[in-house]
């Protein structure tokens, strides 16, 4: 299954919200908060146009008003083109002024996420890493440790994401097997993330002989400062980062 990414910046956002379709200028209107309004634009667009490629719609301010996201009942994004649902599942992520989209062009369970690398307490890994996954960060080196943090954290996001429930969940429900040892030509490492439904489990990166209630598999990847992650059912191909056309944002007709 292919997977499609995009990602955009906050430099990247027009200053107009012409793009936006009529219900997302009225919620965007409604948005109180500087950074929240920030960040759902810069979700909003970056979503548009990685949609705008894979659906084969014009880089136009007038397409780009036809396709819209729609929160379903869990929350998760939905797409709808004209008014009308689009084939596709989209998952979104946003961080430190980066925006990303994945896109499969059909139904699937799929999640993404971006996380930045920093420091994290003891007692951040104790309150929301598994067991197992403490034991992982205990053996890593001080070097490697931020960076492992990071990934754990992420793959949690776009596993529960995928399961369309998001930090409703508990993050111990999901455990997070980076399999560094197995990548491709553009720096993706394979991932494997079970959801459990309890606290604990057991997994290995070479079987699922010990499954639980649902296996994830995915890729990661780590570059200056930032861990991606993206995870689905059924496994997916490693991400193919779109070419996006430039964006006409004049009155044109189409």
């Amino acid at each position: 299954m292919n997977v499609y990414w995009v990602e955009q910046t906050e430099a990247d956002l027009p200053t107009d919200n012409d793009w936006l379709s009529a219900n997302e200028a009225v919620f965007l209107n409604g948005m109180c908060f500087a950074k929240r309004r920030a960040d759902w634009r810069l979700g909003r667009w970056t979503a548009k146009r990685a949609l705008s490629a894979t659906l084969d719609v014009p880089a136009h301010y007038q397409a780009f008003k036809k396709i819209e996201l729609r929160p379903a009942p869990s929350g998760a994004p939905e797409v709808f083109f004209d008014n009308q649902p689009a084939a596709v599942t989209i998952s979104l992520s946003h961080r430190a002024g980066i925006g990303a989209c994945a896109v499969a062009m059909s139904s699937v369970e799929m999640g993404c996420d971006l996380e930045m690398i920093e420091p994290r307490s003891d007692a951040f890994v104790a309150d929301y890493f598994t067991l197992e996954e403490q034991a992982l960060v205990a053996r890593a080196s001080a070097a490697d440790r931020d960076r492992l943090l990071a990934l754990l954290w992420s793959g949690k996001e776009s596993a529960l994401k995928a399961l369309r429930a998001g930090l409703r969940l508990d993050t111990r429900s999901v455990i997070v097997i980076p399999c560094a040892t197995s990548f491709d030509r553009n720096g993706w490492n394979e991932l494997r993330v079970r959801y459990t439904g309890s606290r604990y489990a057991e997994d290995r990166c070479a079987g699922d002989r010990n499954a639980g209630n649902q296996v994830f598999h995915g890729w990661w990847q780590h570059t200056d400062n930032i861990v991606r992650t993206v995870v689905a059912a059924p496994p997916p191909h490693s991400p193919v980062r779109l070419r996006i056309p430039v964006y006409v944002p004049d009155t044109a007709s189409l």
